[in-house]
This record gives C-alpha cells, sequence and structure tokens, in this order.
C-alpha cells in the first residue's frame, strides 16, 4: 500500500516530535511504502520512505491555503496513493481517497473561549479554523488522538463511533538513568519548560510568585525557558518579573537533554490549561520529579495514580503558590 503522509506545518516543538515519532515507526514497516510530504523538516528517504519538501508554504497563510487545496490533492493522483494520513489536524480537500487524521490540537475542544482583546491569533482559531477542523474529523474515515480524554470529547461532541478513533499515546524516546533527587535546591526550584503561548498560563506563576513575595518568601527559583520576548504578552510579565525582582530565570530554549536534567533537580510546575497531552507530564513522571498541574482533564489522565503531583486551579494564583510555598519550607 501506498500512504502520503501530510505534515506541513511542522517546524518546531510538540508537532515536530509527533513527525519524528511516525516517521521512526513507518521506517521499520517495509510492508507499505510511505510518502511524506513536508515544508521545512528533513529527512532522510530510505527504502521504503521517500520525502517531498515544499518549504515555500511557510511563506504566508495564503500559500499554505494555495498548496492545501490545490498542490496536495495533485500529489495525491499524482502519486497513485491508496491512503492518506494527515498529521495537521485536518484532511485534504478534493481527493475521495481514504483519509485517517491525527488529532493534536485541543483548541477546537476547550472549555476556555478566548476572547478577541485576549488573543487573536488564537480567537480566530478557535472560531474560524477550529471549525474546519470539526468538519475535517467528521468527514475523516479515521481519526487518531493521544489521549482517551480527546478521543471521549470526539466521540461525545462529534458522534463519531469509538471503533473509528484511535488512541495513540505518546511515546519518549530516552533511557532514564537518573531520577530526582529531594535536596533543599531542588525543593525550592520550580521549573516550566513551555512556550510563550498565552494558553501555557505563565501568568498564573508570576501572580504566584507575587503572592510569595508579598509574605516576604524569596528563597526559591522559577525557571522558565523563555527569553522573556517572545511575544507581547511574554513581554508583559517579563516587565512585571523585572519590577517586582521575582526569582523568575529566563533561560531560553533548552536541548531536550537539558530539560531532563532539570526534572532531576527540581518540581516540574505545570499551570497550562489547553494541552492534547501535556508532553512534560509525561517526561517528568519518568523521572519520578515531583509535580505540580493544572487540574485539567488531560494531566489527570496523564497523571492518573501518580502519587507525586499536587493539582490546583490554573487560574488560582493563591492555591499555586500555597503548594509552593509547601515545597519550600
Amino acid at each position: 500500500m501506498r500512504i502520503m503522509v501530510f505534515d506541513v506545518p511542522a517546524e518546531s516543538g510538540g508537532a515536530l516530535s509527533v513527525l519524528y515519532e511516525f516517521y521512526n515507526e513507518f521506517k521499520l514497516d517495509h510492508e507499505n511504502e510511505y510518502i511524506f510530504v513536508l515544508s521545512l523538516p528533513e529527512l532522510e528517504e530510505t527504502s521504503n520512505i521517500k520525502v517531498l519538501r515544499f518549504p515555500w508554504i511557510k511563506k504566508s497563510w495564503g500559500h499554505r491555503l494555495y498548496f492545501d487545496h490545490f498542490i496536495a490533492p495533485k500529489l495525491i493522483k499524482r502519486h497513485n496513493v491508496d491512503k492518506v494520513l494527515s498529521l495537521q489536524n485536518i484532511i485534504i480537500p478534493h481527493t475521495k481517497v481514504q483519509q485517517s487524521v491525527f488529532l493534536h490540537n485541543a483548541i477546537p475542544f476547550s472549555e476556555h473561549r478566548f476572547s478577541f482583546h485576549e488573543n487573536r491569533f488564537l480567537w480566530v482559531y478557535q472560531n474560524f479554523i477550529g471549525r474546519n477542523i470539526l468538519k475535517s474529523i467528521r468527514k475523516a474515515d479515521n481519526v487518531i488522538v493521544q489521549t482517551k480524554w480527546m478521543a471521549d470529547k470526539i466521540a461525545d461532541e462529534l458522534n463519531i463511533h469509538h471503533d473509528n478513533i484511535e488512541v495513540k499515546p505518546p511515546s519518549i524516546n530516552t533511557t532514564v538513568k537518573d531520577f530526582f533527587k529531594e535536596t533543599k535546591e531542588s525543593l525550592s526550584t520550580f521549573f516550566y519548560p513551555a512556550n510563550g503561548a498565552v494558553f501555557k498560563n505563565h501568568k498564573v506563576i508570576v501572580e504566584a510568585c507575587l503572592k510569595l513575595k508579598e509574605e516576604g518568601i524569596n528563597d526559591y527559583k522559577v525557571i522558565f525557558t523563555l527569553k522573556g520576548n517572545e511575544n507581547e504578552h511574554v513581554r508583559a510579565l517579563s516587565n512585571i518579573v523585572k519590577k517586582n525582582k521575582l526569582p523568575i530565570e529566563y533561560i531560553g530554549r533548552l536541548e531536550r537533554s537539558k530539560v531532563f536534567e532539570l526534572y532531576t533537580k527540581s518540581i516540574l510546575v505545570f499551570p497550562s490549561y489547553l494541552e492534547t497531552v501535556g508532553l512534560p507530564l509525561l517526561e517528568a513522571r519518568m523521572y519520578e520529579t515531583p509535580i505540580v498541574a493544572s487540574d485539567c482533564a488531560f494531566s489527570n489522565e496523564i497523571l492518573d495514580r501518580y502519587e507525586k503531583v499536587n493539582y490546583f486551579d490554573p487560574y488560582d494564583e493563591k492555591a499555586l503558590a500555597d503548594i509552593m510555598l509547601k515545597y519550600i519550607i
């Protein structure tokens, strides 16, 4: 069978991890032939994998739409494809070939409604692109998700039978050699590996630190994998941190090996309220790291029966400050 795999949005972060995971799996499947259609990532071709790259897709949304509606259907026809696997949340339009779609974006199912004032891009995504995603899911022959809560959401809200939904949990490609070590320093260091999206909720951590400062608590450290200038939201928070001299360090993006190392030396704090999985939760659990997590469907599933976790309302900075204080003292 000849399967065409589309993932033109993948460039970094979780999307790129998903791409590599499928690539490594399909590399071992010599019963089928795969054609990966990408934008910027460079994958090595093998005896059963061919790679087509279209970097110009990234120039603008217009280029992406043109590719989706005109180029992609032609590629399917030209290569005589038997099946399509879309790793980009939506199916490929204008083709009758069987399609499976991998859904790894929770925005269409989020209970949090973004306002235009809060974040224009997320408002547009939730209200317009999100509708297109839901429409695609209904049309797809099969849907692949990473968590049971997403499968249940799709089944309940879109009336799709569970037989047409596959739950494929993410795999972590690492060998754990060291586990979390409990020391005075590790119990007073809080680590949050995340990008600067507003739903990652760095704001509640900053507000919790302000609460701790009011109580005279300063003997701790918070580490963000941000530079502090990623976007307007992050810059505003960075200004609050500087103005109030909060013990928050901006260390920028880290190699995965360094992230894994920090799981052994700090407490993971994860206040995000919008995730399909929340990969750091899964990773930190492997390292037996204490976790302070938002009380959401994804975190409850990933951390089910994990003893070293404390949950809090992601909109309640006092609740977070209280949990942090228990570790610090």
